[in-house]
């Protein structure tokens, strides 16, 4: 098939998400053209099948936002026309799934028989899609899409309860390459990291307010007073950060605290970490525990939205209620004292991660493409 991916090429999870299908799917021998208004963070080297499409934006003085959904609609309703496009996967409901139904609309009846699917991934519906300002455009362009997925049971109810949806949505949950996540040798690393032979705690995000960064900080100060020699690495950046930096100089533990920033090979962080944190505000998957769990790191979550699908309490990690950063540094002392207690988790968290490997995934939306193929090859004829 030659399958169009729209995404957002930033590191958070929704872009990754698509980027890693687009593989997983050239590595089935498909057609994917990717498009975005920058090269996606994860689609770093070259690619066979896969090809990548800037959308480009026209810089007008009548316009101090220049119009990203109408260049987006535009190009989208080229590919169609001159790269025999199947199907058409956006991913993020705002402005995708808009663009594309319009990009369909401009071709006309061409374009009836390729399924246009919506991938919803969290924000675009708890937060950004549920403002006013949005509602009825993002109800609109969920209902005109051909099928619409949510990566957790969790944001499939979310979006029914927040919105005026009359489609089907299917669950197709996030994956993970077990091949590139996976817990290597990396002893130097945490030898320059760590010279006594501390622990590693990690939080990987973006450092929005969601993510709790400053939290994590108090997490790790009361894993400290319980008497862990450790060292907090935190990956990402954002504007939590100086929050973050602000809890180090208050509990004066900055020697005990790296900022990596953001890192593209993060799974060589994860393979010398003991314990992951990530006491969000809210989740809709977790794909950054995933690649802990993946690189058989234990992870200690908050019980909320799509983290309780994933990580299973006192099998591959613990889970406690939100904001109770005692449970979390009290589960964190247990888990970086007591070496048995690691080790069962820790192969539990990869087992785990293993049903979530990328090609079975990959299948799920493969069979869902040709479901919506047939349906509408039916529906035009």
């Amino acid at each position: 098939m030659n399958i169009a991916i729209v995404c957002y090429p930033t590191f958070g999870g929704s872009g990754v998400v698509a980027t890693e299908l687009a593989k997983g799917l050239a590595r089935r021998d498909h057609n994917v053209h990717m498009l975005s208004y920058s090269r996606p963070a994860r689609l770093e080297t070259f690619e066979t099948n896969i090809s990548y499409h800037e959308v480009n934006m026209m810089t007008y003085p009548l316009f101090e936002y220049p119009p990203y959904d109408l260049a987006l609609a535009n190009q989208m309703a080229n590919m169609i026309d001159y790269e025999n496009i199947d199907v058409l996967h956006v991913h993020y409901a705002i402005p995708h799934a808009t663009s594309a139904y319009l990009a369909k609309q401009i071709i006309g009846e061409e374009a009836k028989s390729i399924p246009l699917i919506t991938t919803l991934h969290g924000t675009d519906i708890t937060i950004v899609g549920s403002d006013p300002s949005y509602k009825n455009v993002v109800d609109f362009s969920i209902n005109q899409s051909d099928g619409v997925t949510a990566v957790s049971e969790y944001l499939r109810n979310e979006t029914y309860e927040r919105f005026d949806i009359r489609k089907d949505i299917e669950v197709i949950p996030n994956f993970i390459d077990l091949d590139r996540f996976k817990k290597s040798n990396k002893e130097h690393f945490k030898k320059a990291i760590c010279p006594n032979d501390e622990k590693v705690v990690v939080h990987v995000s973006n450092f929005r307010e969601v993510k709790r960064v400053p939290e994590v900080v108090t997490i790790f100060k009361k894993i400290l007073d319980g008497g862990i020699d450790a060292k907090l690495l935190l990956v990402g950046d954002g504007p939590d950060r100086q929050k973050a930096e602000q809890k180090c100089r208050e509990y004066g533990i900055c020697d005990k605290v790296r900022f990596l920033g953001k890192q593209d090979q993060v799974e060589e962080v994860l393979s010398i970490a003991d314990l992951f944190l990530i006491p969000s505000g809210n989740e809709t998957f977790g794909l950054a525990a995933l690649e802990a769990m993946s690189c058989s790191v234990p992870v200690i979550s908050s019980d909320i939205g799509g983290l309780p699908e994933l990580i299973k309490h006192d099998e591959t990690g613990y889970l406690c209620e939100l904001d109770d950063v005692e449970c979390m540094a009290d589960y964190g002392i247990k888990i970086l004292s007591d070496e048995d207690e690691f080790e069962r988790l820790s192969k539990n968290a990869r087992k785990r991660a293993e049903e979530y490997e990328i090609t079975k995934v990959v299948s799920q939306y493969e069979a869902y493409y040709e479901k919506l193929r047939e349906e509408l090859k039916a529906k035009v004829s």
